[in-house]
């Protein structure tokens, strides 16, 4: 079993707050966050655009070993998943992850493609993740 982490820190509140991420491999240090990033033009990251990032990598990847286990030996695959931000109420709810692919595999009849593809869209770990039940552990100072 592999477990990997990230960290989250939000120095002040609101729409003032200033955020970073950590991730345990070091690509994200200290990476800013917070409503400019979100919902502005800031420069750092989001919520969102990091959940895209994970589903249109976690798919490719499913897809390409998906591929390689029928037997197929070359080709290159590109996808763009984009995760859209909705009111919801009071708040906000992710409502989609749309994930638009680009393939070449040479040999692949489109049906076997398509029926390959479908299957790894609903079993990457990511695409399970998104309808996963989520826990809470808290401590407040």
């Amino acid at each position: 079993m592999t477990t990997r982490t990230a960290s989250a820190r939000y120095d002040g509140l609101g729409r003032d707050g200033k955020g970073h991420i950590t991730s345990q491999s070091g690509v994200l240090d200290e990476t800013p966050y917070g409503f400019g990033t979100r919902f502005g033009d800031e420069k750092g990251t989001n919520p969102e655009e990091l959940v895209a990032a994970a589903h249109a990598s976690c798919f490719t990847m499913a897809l390409a070993f998906a591929l390689a286990g029928a037997g197929h030996e070359d080709g290159k695959l590109e996808t763009t998943a984009k995760v859209t931000l909705d009111k919801d109420g009071a708040g906000f709810k992710v409502t989609r992850s749309d994930l638009t692919l680009t393939a070449s595999v040479p040999g692949i009849e489109p049906a076997e493609f398509e029926k390959i593809a479908a299957e790894a869209k609903a079993n990457c770990p990511i695409s399970k993740l998104l309808t996963a039940e989520i826990t809470l552990t808290h401590t407040l100072d």
